[in-house]
């Protein structure tokens, strides 16, 4: 029988638990044993819970305990996860997280680490909940180059843009329905402004080309500057308002970037609504792929999680086969990407905007703001002509 620890008994930590309590038979089938919990490391007591007599508040207890071979975290943010994480590999403990920063700032000294421990470094429920991306990268994948990494990979945003394109919805408002309802934190940032989808690309970007990729280097722009006319634009055009995280090797070179784009109808990404998540993989003999689920919430993301212990167990070896070295890749600035541009302007300054932009046809908006779509052109020459025309707002094309 495998022992288990658990470091964290919040959303994801009591989730986790739940799993391992609900599903032991078909746990033990899978791993050829039962896998039990025997410990939770967290601050707090929680009376009256199913981690009542398995609390405890000293790592040491998990670290210096030979029956636990396994060990959870779930606490979130590096400290004191990181410390933690390194102590328990070190004792020779496999650790299976969903600590996206974690993984992010440590994940490559940490495999490094499990590998010489012969020890697992698990991290699938760090990027898509419980989308399996991270395994298909390392198993499925393995034959081909792969060109492309992106999609939705924040379900908060897009369960925000959802309700503001299909129901007119204010941000502020759908932002508070979604604190109310679990789906957002009350501090958002992570999400609105961009970040957690770009610590989530950088660790996908480093999985598939095995070198480092420093999230800091992304260019990132979060959904908190979409303006009601982008919403209408999109809806008269037919198509919808996603953030999108994307990485992608161009004649040996790297770009990446985190914004909110426009995607007509005809792209698969218009249909992902509400807390979903989609993440599509170009690889250059399989082709276009994508992969959809629900990418956050207690269930989804423990069940990714609880598929690592498994696979933990039966001693699969997963943590050899990720490749991810030391080396950073470098990215490049965003100034010479070409793509068209969503634009709104004062309906005043049409005839100019069609001049500066290349654009032939325009949409009448409320307000007195007309929307146009611009010849494909560089970020650089786009910010130019932008200035010189003045604009309401714009978003990307993809």
């Amino acid at each position: 029988m495998s022992k288990a620890a658990i470091m964290g008994y919040g959303t994801i930590g009591s989730g986790v638990l739940k799993v391992l309590m609900m599903n032991r038979e078909l746990i033990k089938r899978s791993a050829g044993d039962y896998i039990d919990a025997k410990y939770v490391l967290d601050l707090k007591d929680f009376p009256g819970t199913p981690a009542e007599k398995l609390i405890t508040h000293n790592i040491d207890d998990i670290v210096n305990d030979p029956e636990v071979d396994i060990v959870v975290e779930t606490m979130g943010g590096t400290n004191p996860a990181y410390p933690f994480v390194k102590k328990c590999i070190e004792a020779g403990k496999s650790v299976c997280t969903s600590n996206k920063e974690l993984v992010e700032k440590h994940g490559q000294e940490l495999l490094e680490l499990a590998k010489t421990k012969n020890v697992d470094f698990l991290f699938e429920a760090s990027c898509g909940g419980g989308i399996p991306v991270i395994r298909a990268l390392n198993c499925a994948y393995v034959a081909d180059e792969i060109e492309e990494i992106s999609g939705i990979l924040n379900g908060t945003t897009n369960f925000i843009l959802t309700k503001m394109l299909k129901e007119g919805a204010a941000y502020a408002d759908v932002l508070r329905e979604a604190q109310d309802m679990g789906i957002a934190e009350r501090n958002p940032e992570a999400d609105v402004e961009g970040h957690d989808p770009c610590r989530k690309i950088a660790i996908l970007s480093s999985v598939a080309y095995g070198k480092n990729v420093n999230f800091e280097s992304i260019y990132t722009e979060g959904i908190t500057g979409i303006t009601p006319y982008d919403m209408e634009f999109a809806k008269k055009r037919g198509g919808a308002i996603k953030l999108i995280a994307s990485f992608r090797e161009k004649e040996g070179k790297y770009y990446a970037m985190v914004s909110p784009f426009f995607v007509s109808e005809d792209n698969a990404l218009c249909a992902v609504n509400g807390a979903y998540n989609a993440i599509y993989i170009k690889g250059n003999a399989v082709g276009s792929t994508m992969l959809y689920g629900s990418g956050a919430g207690m269930m989804e993301t423990a069940s990714a999680v609880v598929a690592d212990v498994v696979n933990a167990a039966r001693g699969t070896g997963e943590t050899k086969r990720v490749v991810w070295l030391p080396e950073t890749l470098k990215i490049e600035g965003i100034d010479e990407d070409r793509r068209s541009f969503m634009v709104c302007v004062q309906s005043d300054k049409v005839a100019q905007a069609k001049e500066a932009f290349g654009a032939a046809e325009s949409v009448e908006l409320s307000g007195g703001v007309t929307g146009l779509i611009t010849k494909e052109m560089s970020e650089k020459d786009f910010k130019a002509a932008s200035d010189k025309v003045g604009i309401v707002s714009r978003i990307r094309v993809k």
